[in-house]
């Protein structure tokens, strides 16, 4: 016997079809449904509805039975089965659809460079995403802006020099995971949302740093052509897993040291507490980065092979350059030096060697645990570029 609904006086033309829908989800392919209804053409509505939708249709006195199409579940397709299931390769065909969905046949094909889970994901990405969201900070509420400069002009002049060489180094952190996210496949949406986030954290740091240029009525001082030529070859890397292993591990990773130090030396409260807040970001950056290329070279050990020699390259293409600005190894040492006297002076480039020792001991740990051997990590290491980043 057939299932009967009443649509009373609603036509097809102001939601009838929403019942009809689900009273056919109850029934098998070929099955019929009888309608009743008293709205005002309502018949001729759902004849023409049911040829959009595959069913059958048969107008019988004042009634009509419907008769479910069996092409109905053949009008979707799905690749996964559930929103959790990750696909080794997303499909063109997928588009923009939430993961897990039924897309119907026929919907335009998106193709995206990153559809690939080797090449893009890592197995932990939604609890890193999740540690990133619980770690957000306001600059506004988080930093004091508001104490006056009781340090001398020669250490401001010092910290100005340092966070305008910084804010090129966010400029270059911030555009590379943001030209990526555009061509990354939306069924990897972990893998967008941790770049999205990753991209809001340097725009915060390159807006601080900016800020604390100017707290206290300076400009921003010097940027090198070395500086930026090394900068540069991160964004002419086209490809995720280099990119990452140079940004993330090797640059940013570099740049917690360099943070940390910032924190310990700087001669006010609001550079020691960006330093902090900003340190604690970049290591999420670099946990990431380690994530995705240790399970991608645990699947592909010949990718260090690859990874080695983007280094080397890294190198040779930077050979001629000046390396790291000497106003900010000037800078640095003056921070932690605290005065000009000769004897501060000492003891402050002491410190920015120490540091360089830590930035090295930090790039041999990073490297040795993406099973690279001591004398490959060794070379990686010191082929870095000298701009830090």
């Amino acid at each position: 016997m057939s299932q009967i609904i009443d649509i009373e006086d609603l036509g097809f033309d102001s939601g009838a079809h929403i019942l009809v829908k689900q009273c056919l989800a109850s029934v098998a392919p070929g099955q019929d449904i009888e309608i009743r209804g008293q709205a005002a053409e309502w018949q001729t509505q759902a004849a023409a509805w049911c040829r959009t939708q595959g069913h059958g249709f048969k107008r019988v006195d004042d009634r009509a039975l419907i008769s479910k199409g069996i092409e109905d579940k053949q009008r979707w397709i799905t690749t996964s089965t559930s929103a959790t299931e990750l696909l080794d390769v997303a499909s063109p065909g997928l588009g923009l659809a939430a993961r897990g969905a039924c897309v119907e046949i026929g919907s335009p094909e998106f193709k995206f460079r990153f559809d690939r889970r080797d090449e893009i994901s890592t197995s932990n990405a939604a609890e890193l995403y999740q540690n990133a969201i619980n770690a957000q900070w306001n600059p506004n509420i988080a930093i004091d802006w508001s104490q006056p400069q009781e340090h001398s002009d020669t250490l401001e002049t010092a910290v100005v020099q340092l966070l305008t060489y910084m804010v090129e180094n966010e400029n270059a952190a911030l555009i590379v995971p943001a030209r990526f996210l555009g061509q990354v496949h939306p069924h990897f949406r972990e893998i967008q949302a941790l770049l999205s986030i990753q991209i809001a954290d340097e725009a915060r740091h390159i807006d601080v740093f900016n800020r604390r240029i100017a707290l206290f009525g300076r400009t921003p001082g010097l940027s090198t052509a070395g500086g930026q030529s090394s900068l540069k070859t991160l964004l002419d890397e086209s490809q995720f897993g280099i990119s990452e292993f140079l940004l993330s591990v090797l640059g940013e990773g570099t740049f917690v040291n360099l943070l940390q130090f910032l924190r310990r030396f700087a001669p006010d409260q609001a550079t020691r507490k960006i330093a902090l807040l900003v340190a604690k970001d970049e290591s999420r950056h670099v946990a990431f980065g380690m994530s995705h290329l240790a399970e991608r070279l645990e699947s592909d050990p010949d990718y260090r092979s690859t990874l080695m020699a983007a280094v080397r390259a890294r190198y040779d293409s930077l050979a001629a350059t000046a390396g790291l600005n000497e106003e900010v190894f000037d800078s640095l040492v003056i921070l932690a030096a605290g005065s000009l006297s000769p004897d501060s002076i000492a003891t402050g480039f002491k410190e920015v060697q120490k540091l360089l020792k830590d930035m090295e001991e930090g790039r041999l740990y990073r490297v040795q645990r993406l099973g690279f051997s001591n004398a490959e990590a060794t070379e990686i290491s010191s082929l870095h570029t000298r701009n830090f980043m």
